[in-house]
């Protein structure tokens, strides 16, 4: 497939605000029950939850530039019973709502608004809302993964590993960024943040890899024979049957070559898993702060190529009658 560049921003930067999202209610959960210092909520909270919003929004604009009329956009939620993306395009919203919420909630203190349980733990309009983002942004990895999942025909797509590489990948970036904010925001957190962002990153490497194993084993289904409807057993083809360019070729694959597709798989490998990981391993230890800034920085860069990679190493079957130009 021909990546989008759209795609990929948004993809990713809601997928870090997702986990910024979770990373900032997981230290609330944990103040409740004493687990994690406590912290400022008109400024870790409200600020985190702005920061995680204007990724959200950063990837929801990214959207437009791949729609063909943006001012129609809105219809892409016409079809929720049967559509992914639907469900996604209503989700999405949600879910922005819900943290904007959350970080005014914060603002005007209403953590301990609504009841005291008998052993003190506070349950206050946040809590409420934390476990409705909570949900909300689960439900919006799965409708993002499942978008691509759902499509048989794409075998290196058609797999629960899409749909987990998008959960943990996801949270590893937005974990990633939480310990970079924590840096100014909450130093108290930072080796909290970091030991969660190292231990999905590591699972994300686990889970990524073996994608990876499963589609060098795929074998095409279709052949050139099958594709054109010829059982010879030797055919060439010499001409895709165009003077230039269709939508056909611009669309369904990328046209680079397989030393390119090597060399971008090696990048984010390091620039996803091993430069980050071993930058939050660091920030674990006596290592400035500046490296889990550095983390997240990295390690969004390489989620940028992973994605690359993930939609170009999609192999559309069309692509065996477009396979050559004359």
């Amino acid at each position: 497939m021909n990546p989008q560049f759209s795609v990929l921003f948004l993809t990713t930067l809601i997928g870090a605000g997702q986990g910024l999202f979770l990373a900032l209610f997981t230290a609330e959960l944990g103040e409740l029950f004493g687990l994690l210092p406590a912290q400022d909520p008109h400024w870790f909270y409200m600020h985190g939850s702005a920061i995680a919003f204007l990724f959200t929004a950063g990837g929801l604009a990214a959207s437009f530039f791949h729609l063909g009329r943006p001012a129609r956009a809105w219809r892409s939620a016409a079809r929720w019973r049967t559509s992914w993306l639907s469900r996604e395009v209503i989700v999405l919203p949600a879910f922005m709502g819900v943290v904007l919420l959350y970080g005014i909630a914060h603002l005007l203190g209403l953590g301990a608004a609504l009841a005291t349980l008998p052993s003190g733990v506070r349950l206050g309009a946040t809590l409420a809302l934390g476990v409705a983002g909570t949900l909300l942004a689960f439900a919006l990895y799965v409708c993002t993964g499942m978008i691509y999942a759902c499509l048989q025909f794409l075998r290196e797509w058609a797999s629960p590993l899409t749909v987990v590489n998008f959960i943990v990948l996801g949270c590893a970036s937005g974990f990633a960024l939480a310990a970079g904010f924590a840096t100014l925001a909450a130093p108290a957190l930072l080796r909290f943040y970091a030991a969660s962002a190292l231990g999905l990153t590591l699972l994300g490497f686990a889970t990524r890899a073996a994608s990876l194993v499963r589609n060098a084993r795929l074998r095409p289904r279709s052949t050139l024979q099958t594709a054109i409807g010829i059982k010879h057993p030797r055919i060439t083809q010499k001409s895709q049957g165009f003077m230039g360019g269709s939508f056909n070729t611009r669309e369904f694959f990328h046209g680079r070559s397989g030393a390119i597709l090597r060399s971008v798989k090696g990048l984010f490998l390091l620039g996803a898993f091993a430069l980050p990981a071993f930058l939050l391993a660091a920030a674990l230890s006596d290592a400035p702060p500046v490296a889990a800034v550095a983390a997240f920085a990295i390690q969004y860069v390489g989620l940028l190529a992973e994605r690359w990679f993930f939609f170009a190493q999609a192999n559309h079957p069309q692509n065996l009658y477009y396979q050559s130009v004359a």
